[in-house]
This record gives C-alpha cells, sequence and structure tokens, in this order.
C-alpha cells in the first residue's frame, strides 16, 4: 500500500526500513516516536501512517493519513490510504465522503468503487454493494470473489461456494479464498470439507511462517505476541483457527475446541479481534462464567461486533439463572432486538422470562411456539417424503437439513415447557409433555436423556428409565468418563433397582478403572465420576431408611480426600449426614457406637482435607475473592456436623 516518495536522510532511516523489512512494525513505531517533532517530516508521518496500518491500529492510522492529506493535498496516495484506514475502522460515513474526492479520477475509479461496495457490504445494504461491485471491471479478479461474497449474504451458499472455488482455481491457492470457501461448506454443515481447507490454511500458515508461532501456546511454550500485523491478517489463520474452533465445539469436542483457540497465533488479550474474544468467552464458559459474561458485555460495547454475540448473552443469563439481566439487557438495547435476534429467539427468551413472574403465561406462550414447530416438522416430513417418490436426491438433502434446524429450535422450547412442571415436581406432567413429542424428537439424545430423567425421578419406573439411560451409555462406553456422572449414577441406581446387581457392578468397575487410568496418567487431575455414583447410591439407601450401608457408602466413595472432596461431593454427602442426624435426633433410627465413631473420624479427615475446599458453588456474577471466608469451607461445616454427632452420642 504504501511507497515512499521523500525520504529524509538520517540516522534513523536505515533502522526503520530494516525494522519494517522484518515486521516489526511495532518497534518501528517506538522510533519514529522518538523522533523531535520538528524532524518529524512528510516521511516521518507516512512511516507512522503505514506502520500502524500495518499493525490494524486503524484509529491512528486515520489520524496520520488525515494529517498527510491536508499537508499534500495533491497527493491523491493519501486520499486513498486515508478513505481505505476509516473503512477499516468502521466509520464508514466519512469514507464515503473522503473516497468521493477520488472519482473523478480514471486511475483511481476502480479501487474508490470496491472500497465503496466493501463499505456498503458493512452496512448491509447489500443491493447497492451489487450495482457497485457490478460496475467493476471484468478484468478485475476480484470481482467474482466479490459477487460470492455478496451471495453468502444472501445465503446462497452454494453459488457462493462455486465462486470462490472458480476463482481458487484460476488464481491458485490464497489462504483468504480457501477461507471463504471453508465457511460456505460450514454453513451448508459439510464439516468434512470445511477442516480440510481450515488444515491447509495453517499448514500453509505453518510452513511460510514459522515467525507466528503456531501451536506453541498449546505446548507450553512461552512465546510472545506477534501482534496484529498485516501479515497475520493477509495469512487467514485466525479466522481458520476459529472456524475450526465453532465446529469442535459444534460437535461438544469441546477441549479440541479450547486447543484450536489456543493454537493461534499468540496475542496479548487487548490485541485479540472481537470473533476470537468471543470464542474464548463461549468455549471456556463453564471453567470461568465470570470472565465469559465480562467479555461478553464488554463485546455489546463495541462496534462492530460477532452478531452471535447479543443472542449468546441472553441466553447465558437465562441458563444461569439471571433472568433480570437478560431482561434489563432486553429493555437496554432494543435497538439490537430486530437486528439480531430472530422472532423465534425473541418469542422463546420473552417467555422464559416472563416465567418467573407468571408460570402459567410462560407456558401459554411456549405452547403457542411449540404448536408452530410442530405443524412446521410435519410440514417438512411430508415434503421430505414426496421428494423421495421423486427421487430428488437434492431436495431430499436440504429439507433434511431444514427439518433438523427446525428440531433444533423446538427441543428448547419443550424442554422449558417441562422445566416449569419439574420445577414444581409434576413429573406425571412431564413425561406428558414428553409423550407428546415422541413423534419428533424419538432419536434425540437430548431429549431422550429428559425422559429419562424424568421417570427415574418418579420412583416407581427404573426399568423404563433403564431403558432411556442404557443407549445413551453404551454409545460411549468405551470413554465412559465423557458421560455426565448423574447419568452413570442414575443407571447404577435403575440397575439395582431392578435387582441387576452384577450390571451395576460391571458399570461401577469400568468407571473406577478409567478413573485410576488417567489418574495415572495426569495425577494432578481430579476425577469425580466414580465418586458421585457411589455417593448417589449411598443416598439411595439412606433414603430407604439404610443408613448404616449407605453412610459407609458415602464415606468410602470420598477416599481418598485430596482427590475427591469437592464442592459438590461434599454437598451430597452432608445431605446424608445430616438425615442421619435429624433420624438419630428424632429416635426413629439406632446406630452402633463404632458407626458413629466411623462418622466422626471420617469427618476429621474432611475437616483437614477441606480447608480450601468451597461449600457453595461460584456465583456467576461474583465479584468476590478467590478464597472462600471461614464459614464458607468444607472445614467449618465438617466441624459444625462432628460436633453435632459428638453431643448426640453422649445424650
Amino acid at each position: 500500500m504504501y511507497s515512499a516518495n521523500v525520504i529524509n536522510d538520517g540516522d534513523f532511516t536505515k533502522t526503520i526500513y530494516t525494522l519494517i523489512k522484518d515486521n516489526r512494525f511495532s518497534d518501528a513505531i517506538k522510533i519514529l516516536h522518538g523522533i523531535p517533532e520538528s524532524s518529524c517530516t512528510r516521511a516521518g508521518l507516512s512511516l507512522l501512517a503505514y506502520c500502524y496500518f500495518n499493525i490494524q491500529d486503524f484509529t491512528n492510522a486515520t489520524s496520520y493519513y488525515e494529517q498527510l492529506t491536508e499537508l499534500y493535498p495533491d497527493n491523491n496516495d493519501y486520499k486513498l490510504y486515508y478513505a481505505q484506514s476509516l473503512y477499516q475502522a468502521c466509520l464508514y460515513d466519512e469514507a464515503v465522503k473522503a473516497s468521493n474526492k477520488l472519482i473523478d479520477h480514471p486511475e483511481y475509479k476502480n479501487q474508490v468503487t470496491k472500497l465503496q461496495a466493501a463499505i456498503k457490504y458493512s452496512q448491509e445494504d447489500v443491493l447497492s454493494a451489487k450495482s457497485l461491485v457490478e460496475a467493476c471491471s471484468n478484468d478485475d479478479t476480484d470481482k467474482e470473489i466479490n459477487l460470492g461474497c455478496l451471495l453468502y449474504k444472501d445465503g446462497h451458499y452454494e453459488e457462493a461456494l462455486t465462486k470462490f472455488l472458480n476463482s481458487l482455481q484460476n488464481q491458485g491457492f490464497k489462504p483468504y479464498l480457501a477461507y471463504n470457501i471453508a465457511l460456505c461448506y460450514y454453513r451448508l454443515k459439510e464439516y468434512g470439507p470445511t477442516l480440510k481447507y481450515c488444515a491447509d490454511i495453517i499448514e500453509k500458515g505453518i510452513r511460510d511462517h514459522p515467525e507466528l508461532s503456531i501451536g506453541m501456546q498449546t505446548e507450553g511454550i512461552e512465546v510472545r505476541s506477534v501482534g496484529n500485523t498485516l501479515t497475520l491478517h493477509e495469512t487467514s489463520l485466525t479466522e481458520a483457527f476459529n472456524l475450526k474452533a465453532a465446529i469442535e465445539y459444534q460437535l461438544k469436542n469441546f477441549d479440541a475446541a479450547r486447543e484450536a483457540l489456543t493454537d493461534m497465533p499468540p496475542r496479548a488479550e487487548y490485541e485479540l479481534d472481537a470473533v476470537t474474544l468471543h470464542n474464548q468467552a463461549l468455549m471456556n464458559f463453564e471453567q470461568n462464567p465470570t470472565e465469559g459474561f465480562e467479555k461478553l458485555q464488554f463485546l455489546l460495547q463495541q462496534n462492530p461486533f460477532p452478531p452471535e454475540t447479543f443472542a449468546n448473552l441472553l441466553l447465558l443469563y437465562c441458563q444461569h439463572e439471571c433472568y433480570d439481566l437478560a431482561a434489563d439487557i432486553l429493555a437496554e438495547n432494543a435497538h439490537l432486538t430486530y437486528k439480531y435476534l430472530t422472532p423465534y429467539l425473541y418469542d422463546f427468551l420473552d417467555a422464559i422470562i416472563t416465567q418467573q413472574t407468571s408460570p402459567s403465561e410462560a407456558y401459554q406462550k411456549l405452547d403457542e411456539l411449540a404448536s408452530r414447530h410442530t405443524e412446521q416438522l410435519r410440514k417438512l416430513t411430508k415434503q421430505v417424503q414426496e421428494y423421495r417418490t421423486r427421487s430428488d436426491t437434492e431436495m431430499v438433502k436440504k429439507t433434511v437439513i431444514e427439518y433438523e434446524e427446525c428440531l433444533e429450535r423446538y427441543i428448547p422450547v419443550l424442554m422449558a415447557q417441562a422445566k416449569i412442571y419439574w420445577d414444581l415436581e409434576n413429573y406425571a406432567q412431564v413425561e406428558k409433555i414428553f409423550r407428546k413429542s415422541v413423534e419428533f424428537c424419538n432419536d434425540n439424545d437430548t431429549w431422550r436423556l429428559n425422559v429419562a430423567h424424568v421417570l427415574f425421578m418418579q420412583e416407581n419406573k427404573f426399568k423404563e428409565a433403564t431403558g432411556f439411560y442404557e443407549p445413551l451409555v453404551k454409545k460411549s462406553y468405551s470413554e465412559i468418563l465423557s458421560v455426565n456422572a448423574i447419568v452413570l449414577a442414575n443407571l447404577c441406581v435403575s440397575y439395582i433397582m431392578t435387582s441387576q446387581n452384577e450390571e451395576a457392578e460391571d458399570l461401577m468397575r469400568k468407571i473406577e478403572k478409567e478413573e485410576d487410568q488417567l489418574a495415572f496418567e495426569e495425577p494432578e487431575k481430579k476425577y469425580f465420576h466414580h465418586c458421585i455414583v457411589n455417593l448417589v447410591i449411598g443416598t439411595l439407601y439412606c433414603s430407604k431408611g439404610n443408613y448404616e450401608f449407605g453412610i459407609s457408602r458415602i464415606m468410602k466413595s470420598l477416599e481418598p480426600y485430596n482427590k475427591k472432596l469437592g464442592t459438590d461431593t461434599w454437598f451430597y454427602t452432608k445431605r446424608c449426614f445430616l438425615s442421619l442426624i435429624e433420624n438419630l435426633a428424632k429416635h426413629m433410627i439406632v446406630l452402633r457406637d463404632s458407626v458413629i465413631q466411623e462418622c466422626i473420624q471420617f469427618l476429621e479427615c474432611c475437616e483437614m482435607q477441606g480447608k480450601k475446599v468451597r461449600t457453595v458453588a461460584y456465583s456467576t456474577l461474583s465479584e468476590e475473592n478467590d478464597e472462600p471466608n471461614g464459614k464458607e469451607t468444607v472445614t467449618y461445616e465438617a466441624r459444625k456436623i462432628k460436633c453435632l454427632l459428638v453431643k448426640l452420642q453422649n445424650y
């Protein structure tokens, strides 16, 4: 972009050009800023503007190019660079105004037309952008690519893909073209080709730019930030890694998704682009919800921000039951509602928030939403059958994708309806709601899992619950620890309650074996699956009045304490101990002194190991320190429970 017209001789000149040649633009900027203002000539201003543009600091680049256009009004190159900087800084109206000054210059016409098309595209004025692109010269290789971008914007992914593939064939491999192709495949839900093109981009980046330290952060090697250079932008590595992470996240490979984010060239947090920041917030949310909320809220104040940010922030607030905050965000950003929320998503969020004040009204809203979806699902089912009769494979594929997308929207509505009655512990009504949807959801894992839970909770349908839990567990039997611990625990209980003790023992041995293997490979990591299964079984026996066996099972489940004692495991443990104490105090049960002594010894071990273990989960919006206060520790509560037991023993 930059071509120096005037270069002052000086000791710094050679150094500056060496730094620029080595892509060390930040170092060049520091030296240039160290020059006295009187010697900061045209060359100095030009170099500063150029360096800022290359590190994608478009605000500063704009400032320097503006100065150059004022000092040298006859230099049209500066005017073009100024307009480009304004566009990159998202100052679209100013960019149009600046570019209009060059519209009458034939040698700049094509560049200005493309720039104005890009501005209209960013402003989502697709019609104006299309007319400007079509006005470009047919000899311009960018024309077909830009037409492909417009097709993509209108949702015509297959046509856009054809344009990009043609351009790639004609121009050879270019990272940004490969990324556009990958993005089209992603929208068509063809994840195999998407990952293939992402891998091609990454492979080329590793081969051509070892200085970008790709993958070193994941390997634990300390590397300095590579910055937001033009080189990084031209490699499309950031985009490829983000897309790869999105696919892994969609496929529920959460560790792989997080790894894709750490594999990208390292940058300081303040240098991260909006998409990377959004994906970091989303993919690390379970580990750090507070930081996730902060990042999404920060992005919402930026211009522009990823379109998914608004919806994801609202959904996460609702998921974590921060309904008042979700309502506030909706009220404060009414102008974003129509732009970033589909009518379905707005109606769904409205019903979820309404549930807090009027469950009956919320149920009615959800029921209307569910009825619309069931009608659409039936319609799509008929269409699929018709296309199959005509042997129209292409339309069958397209309609099946549409059906799956409709089902994805229907499942959350159904679960929200069920939750209203679940919270009221009206499990029979929840079961009725699920049975009404069996026509569409019978093969859906989320639906089957929740049906299993509601059958389990009714305490007289363990056999039916087993029938739903078993296939879900067997699907991941080779990686049993990838299954939620509560699912495994409930299946074990269902086995026990239906006299299938051997199956329960086999499952528990499998869990214990995998945990032992992983504990050997990663000794510092904690695994709770086997512990939670034993806790649930122990709780079951306690609830049936067999406290001696139940409590002994619970105490054994927490060994070794430094590995198994956690916020969740302690929660289930103390519930059983408090129930035991209550029944002892009411003289409803009698325990041998030796058992009570074992309980006291167990609580003393928890007291020793629980100094830093919280008894309450982290608040999603907590601003408190990580260290729990004295009364929020296992040590404090274990001591209190031990005190009660000793009193009862001496009574």
